[in-house]
């Protein structure tokens, strides 16, 4: 699924207002993580904190019957170039760290961590990570080959 000009406006949009409900203050004061609620059949995109109070929602039109199998798969990197556009919001947000942004389905099941913002830390995407095992045992056994 190529993604439209439209659904990228929408998603910049629907992460400017949750970075509006946690405006930068001196001390963060809030201890959440940001749970980001698609539902496939509407397109419905919602945003709740950990009471389950909600944020912020749009539909993305785009997304609207989209019947794949891998819808999830094929949305999260595109939520998480949003984030990443809006890194320095997302990052100033008042909430204490650590805290994540959280791709959900909408039977409230965690389909991907997206965002993690620690104060040391900052984790886009997991898969980064993948095989990093192989290559460093293989460097290491070039390394005492020499």
């Amino acid at each position: 699924m190529k993604t439209s000009e439209q659904t990228l406006q929408q998603l910049d949009r629907a992460i400017r207002k949750i970075a509006e409900k946690f405006p930068t203050t001196e001390e963060a004061t809030l201890m959440t993580d940001i749970h980001i609620r698609v539902t496939q059949e509407t397109g419905e995109l919602t945003v709740f904190n950990d009471d389950d109070e909600e944020i912020t929602r749009c539909i993305v039109e785009q997304w609207i019957n989209n019947a794949d199998d891998n819808f999830y798969e094929q949305i999260t990197p595109v939520l998480r170039q949003c984030i990443e556009k809006n890194k320095a919001l997302v990052e100033g947000m008042s909430i204490l760290k650590p805290f994540s942004l959280v791709l959900e389905n909408d039977d409230r099941e965690t389909v991907a961590e997206l965002y993690l913002v620690d104060d040391e830390l900052v984790i886009i995407d997991p898969d980064l990570m993948e095989g990093l095992d192989e290559d460093l045992d293989s460097f290491l056994d070039k390394l005492l080959k020499d």
